[in-house]
């Protein structure tokens, strides 16, 4: 009997080291998965939210067990604009920054920031995907040490006019107080476009509408929706004058610790996510079209030749022309 419960004693202590064993294992598993944090101010229900949940499906698919992907929305992590220099310190290894976030460390970038320098979504991803984005990531890369995955489309923004009006060519909106971000680079954009920029509080739209202080304003669809400017305005003029992007990017810490594989599957997934984002936003952007003709809205499409040609010149003419690399506007014009 004595042999039998040392027996038994000896197993139970066995049992318990190899349990501790695998528990030690297990953690030291999880420990070896590379931490994926990814900061982004989208909202839950924006597409710009929802393809952080495609790249981390596709990742874990195509790399079981090797990330620990770690999504958090609303600005929960980082605030919206200090993501690049969360991602340069190595504090971030994910997010999605904007033209705007290039242009302040690489001024050439800032050409993106003009209007009718992208003409609709597949331009974008062809000047992107091509000889062009490739030159100007790697500017990015080397001034900002973050690299860019892919190329998300942000929506593409339009003139929404407070009494609707022949709308052409610039010259027709002579004379049209039109609401532009408080910024000089927004009121500039709005004076290219031939209106009189006014700088109004997004808050104070709806009603600067209702009461005629300005006469129209501009933003992507989706917002003229939400933000129900569609009560208090009679027409949409599809001007195309911005079509804006957002870029997926990783810390250069990050993913030059990374295996040749590793990278092609974070790059693979990176560019799933966009995909699926700009396939989802573009088809809500022509179902809204609809809404807002069902809401009593003139929908009309002006001379776009006419604009770009105008804007693109009034910008030739500008400060903000002096840091764009010679030539580089012609080359992105002529990206079909």
């Amino acid at each position: 009997m004595k042999s039998v419960s040392h027996l038994r004693r000896g197993l139970l202590a066995a049992s318990v080291t190899a349990i501790a064993l695998c528990g030690v294992g297990g953690q030291a598993l999880a420990q070896t998965k590379i931490p994926m944090r990814i900061s982004t101010p989208a909202v839950p229900d924006d597409w710009h939210a929802k393809m952080w949940t495609v790249f981390k499906d596709s990742l874990d698919k195509a790399s079981p067990d090797q990330f620990d992907t770690q999504i958090n929305l609303n600005a929960s992590l980082f605030k919206q604009g200090t993501e690049p220099a969360a991602m340069a310190r190595g504090n971030l290894e994910l997010s999605a920054i904007s033209a705007f976030d290039m242009a302040k460390l690489v001024p050439e970038f800032s050409i993106f920031t003009a209007g009718y320098v992208v003409r609709d979504p597949a331009h974008q991803q062809k000047v992107f995907n091509g000889p062009i984005g490739e030159g100007l990531f790697k500017s990015v890369s080397e001034k900002m040490d973050v690299t860019i995955l892919a190329t998300a489309y942000l929506g593409t923004r339009q003139v929404n006019l407070r009494e609707a009006r022949n709308v052409r060519t610039p010259a027709d909106l002579k004379g049209v107080k039109l609401r532009m971000p408080g910024t000089k680079e927004w009121l500039f954009l709005g004076e290219a476009l031939g209106a009189t920029a006014t700088p109004l509080a997004f808050g104070e739209v709806y009603l600067g509408l209702k009461t005629g202080t300005i006469d129209g304003q501009d933003n992507p669809l989706p917002t003229v929706r939400a933000a129900k400017f569609y009560e208090v305005t009679k027409q949409l003029v599809l001007t195309n004058h911005l079509v804006d992007s957002i870029f997926i990017a990783i810390s250069n810490k990050t993913w030059n610790a990374l295996t040749s594989a590793q990278k092609q599957n974070v790059k693979a997934a990176a560019q799933a996510a966009a995909q699926y984002n700009n396939e989802n936003r573009i088809k809500e952007e022509g179902q809204i079209v609809d809404f807002f003709k069902q809401q009593g809205l003139q929908v009309t499409t002006p001379d776009l030749e006419a604009f770009r040609k105008s804007v693109q010149d009034t910008y030739a003419k500008s400060d903000y022309a002096k840091v764009w690399p010679a030539g580089l506007l012609d080359r992105i014009n002529n990206t079909r």
